[in-house]
């Protein structure tokens, strides 16, 4: 017995046989009624949801996405440039600068420089060189940094550059 006078104290307390757990009034089959009316404006017959078993099987009114695929049809022109909604891709035709920005300078040679830090292979000769930053300098002016830099688009596409093919002066 517990000193909050409710019994149990173990959470041993709670009434899973009574009224409010369980049961068929626990969920109100018409709550989302948002839902009930936009199927039926799909289905101005009242035919519902279940009427027609086949009516939106496997795409968006009827069509089966997944044949045209198949197939080797063309999907519709929805994806054309950003891809599938939720799902970026990359540029085919590079719009952006080849210049290497000072805030991608910056991160490059921070990155590069905390890999060379944590015993990274160094890809350049070292010649009496033991800061981890000048080691990614050198590096940066050598070309041979193994990192890509992903530049976002506005239209939710994206651009991969790596640092060697980008001009930094």
């Amino acid at each position: 017995m517990s000193d909050d006078g409710f019994g149990g104290g173990g959470g041993d307390d709670f009434d899973y046989d009574g009224p409010s757990f369980g049961g068929d009034e626990t969920f109100d089959d018409n709550y989302d009624l948002l839902a009930t009316e936009l199927q039926d404006q799909e289905n101005p017959e009242g035919e519902g949801a279940a009427g027609e078993e086949g009516a939106q099987v496997n795409g968006i009114n009827g069509a089966d996405h997944d044949q045209e695929m198949a197939h080797g049809d063309n999907p519709p022109e929805a994806a054309a440039g950003s891809g599938l909604a939720g799902e970026r891709q990359p540029n085919k035709v590079r719009v952006t600068t080849p210049y290497l920005t000072k805030y991608e300078r910056a991160r490059i040679l921070g990155t590069r420089a905390l890999q060379i830090s944590m015993n990274a292979p160094v890809l350049v000769p070292l010649d009496g060189e033991t800061d981890a930053l000048q080691i990614a300098i050198k590096e940066l002016s050598q070309r041979k940094i193994p990192l890509i830099i992903r530049r976002y688009l506005p239209d939710g596409s994206f651009e991969d550059w790596s640092v060697s093919e980008l001009i930094s002066d």
